[in-house]
């Protein structure tokens, strides 16, 4: 993990409820069970932005769970591997937007590049099984991640998509920063994402705020 990172969150990490979950992983393993990112990218979205460097917090809930899919940043996939579809419709918004093609792949890696944290609340899961690894640590990590960030920074864009995200809007200053709410981009939802108009939002202020806005183009 980035060292901006580790010290601001070094302390979670000697916690019981840290030390409980990542008992946990090992278990898992030692039962051969396979669990989705692999062990080095677990922690990617924090490894590809320093933490002085955040520029916009997008939340998801948990990390896919089919061969080859998660790799550590919400909502992103490895390259050559086909687009979930909450992925693809978050392209069809950006295009509304922004103008943005559609790409064919959907590693969302270059927005991390540029200051875009791609946090799930939790972490990791087991193959094949969504959700397997909720309400065992991870959530108090990653909320207490969102408070860290927004207590330690200013003028920051967080995308809350969907009911479980939007219930993290209480761990975020509205003051300091902009909190841009939307239904979830999954299908589900039955369209009410598009038009919401976050990416071009996001931009605005964060050009407002004398920041470099994020090329959304991949």
């Amino acid at each position: 993990m980035e060292a901006g990172w580790k010290e601001v969150l070094q302390d979670e990490f000697e916690k019981p409820y840290f030390l409980s979950l990542k008992q946990f992983l090992i278990s898992e393993k030692q039962q051969g069970k396979k669990i989705f990112p692999p062990g080095s990218q677990i922690f990617s979205a924090f490894d590809h932005i320093p933490f002085d460097r955040i520029k916009v917090v997008i939340l998801g809930q948990d990390p896919y769970h089919g061969d080859g899919q998660a790799h550590g940043l919400c909502f992103s996939v490895n390259t050559g591997i086909p687009l979930p579809p909450s992925l693809r419709n978050i392209f069809k918004e950006l295009e509304q937007d922004v103008g943005c093609t559609p790409p064919a792949s959907g590693n969302l890696t270059a927005w991390a590049n540029q200051g875009v944290l791609l946090l799930n609340a939790t972490l990791t899961v087991e193959a094949g099984k969504a959700g397997s690894h909720q309400n065992k640590g991870w959530e108090q990590f990653t909320d207490k991640v969102i408070q860290t960030v927004s207590e330690r920074q200013s003028h920051l864009v967080f995308m809350l998509w969907g009911n479980y995200a939007r219930s993290k809007a209480a761990l975020i200053s509205a003051h300091k920063h902009l909190i841009l709410e939307a239904a979830h981009p999954s299908p589900l939802a039955r369209g009410a994402f598009f038009g919401c108009r976050h990416f071009s939002k996001a931009n605005s202020y964060l050009e407002e705020h004398g920041k470099k806005p994020v090329n959304w183009q991949l």
